[in-house]
């Protein structure tokens, strides 16, 4: 700045006032700076600016999985709330790179992060590492909790939307239902199971009677429960399945292909996320839609509120966004030879 200053014969003040528009500065002493700023090249050094100011320059975002698209869209949120503020987020994968998130403790110790929104989406989060996190920096979660673990959350009413999605299936006369899971240390795979049972509880369906597979969250886990769950024939299969995400969804398609089972004709299949492949599968697949990139950027928001000094409110500390049932072709009512018991839910 003192070089723009010395060759533009202003004062260092003036550079400041062009260069932050903080302050008035005369049209032909702005155009000296402006040339003098072109002709030599200056970049603003950033991280010394925010040690000024005491702003965040730099997040991380803890992903488990690149393969998941809802992982994705969280992403576009968080980097369309740091790009609002001039801040960088640093993609932080342990699976891709093959770190753990011991690792990432690390690094926000060393203070090159100033604060980390993170997604478990698995079962390795333990609540000491939880809380490590927390003794290192600012963290906000985004649709996941951990008890014991008092920082802001960002998730989506799985619950509500796990019960509108099991009803609809319900309504159109299934009763041999199975459920395809996610991991059970995990709060959204609670929230969703209990939204299903819920649903099941309107029809008068115990829970015993509902197949329940506990898989991972990948493709590959859903073709493998459907080998499980549609492996007999007649009225001991299933007629419908509920996915907890859509990629498990996407993996009972897979194995209906191959094993020339029809959707939605011989199963109905139910995700949840919305994904934006959901609707390009054929048929299309009747799923819950999350606002993904909502929740990214709410909870962006939210961190750098926290890094700024401010505390999270009540509500903030679990800030609950809607969800919508998106009706598309994967259901429909089961087959005739099915045989489907003609119950009615409680209240119909």
């Amino acid at each position: 700045m003192k070089d723009v200053a010395q060759h533009a014969n202003v004062s260092l003040s003036t550079v400041s006032y062009v260069l932050n528009d903080s302050g008035p500065v005369g049209k032909a002493r702005r155009a000296r700076v402006l040339d003098a700023v072109r002709v030599l090249g200056y970049t603003p050094n950033e991280s010394a600016r925010r040690l000024r100011t005491k702003s965040a320059a730099t997040i991380g975002l803890i992903v488990p999985d690149l393969s998941n698209q809802f992982f994705a869209l969280v992403a576009e949120g968080v980097e369309s709330a740091a790009a609002s503020r001039d801040a960088l987020v640093v993609l932080c994968a342990p699976e891709a790179i093959d770190r753990t998130t011991e690792y990432y403790v690390r690094l926000l110790r060393s203070q090159s992060l100033d604060g980390l929104v993170y997604l478990p989406g698995g079962d390795g989060m333990t609540l000491n590492l939880a809380l490590a996190l927390a003794e290192a920096g600012p963290v906000v979660m985004v649709d996941e909790r951990i008890r014991g673990f008092d920082v802001p959350s960002v998730v989506a009413d799985s619950r509500s939307g796990a019960r509108q999605i099991a009803e609809h299936v319900l309504s159109q006369g299934h009763r041999r239902i199975a459920i395809v899971g996610g991991p059970e240390a995990l709060w959204t795979s609670e929230q969703r199971l209990a939204g299903y049972r819920e649903a099941l509880a309107g029809f008068r369906i115990p829970p015993k009677d509902v197949p329940h597979f506990v898989g991972d969250h990948r493709e590959e886990s859903g073709t493998r429960a459907a080998a499980q769950l549609l492996a007999e024939s007649g009225a001991d299969r299933p007629t419908a399945l509920l996915c907890v995400n859509d990629l498990m969804a996407m993996g009972v398609y897979r194995y209906c292909r191959e094993a020339g089972l029809r959707i939605p004709e011989d199963v109905s299949v139910a995700g949840f996320d919305d994904i934006t492949v959901a609707g390009l599968l054929s048929p299309g697949l009747t799923t819950v839609r999350q606002p993904a990139r909502e929740m990214g950027f709410q909870a962006a928001n939210l961190l750098f509120d926290v890094i700024d000094g401010r505390e999270a409110t009540d509500d903030e500390m679990v800030l609950t966004l809607p969800t919508e049932l998106i009706r598309r072709g994967s259901v429909s009512p089961p087959h005739p030879d099915d045989d489907e018991a003609p119950v009615q839910g409680i209240g119909a």
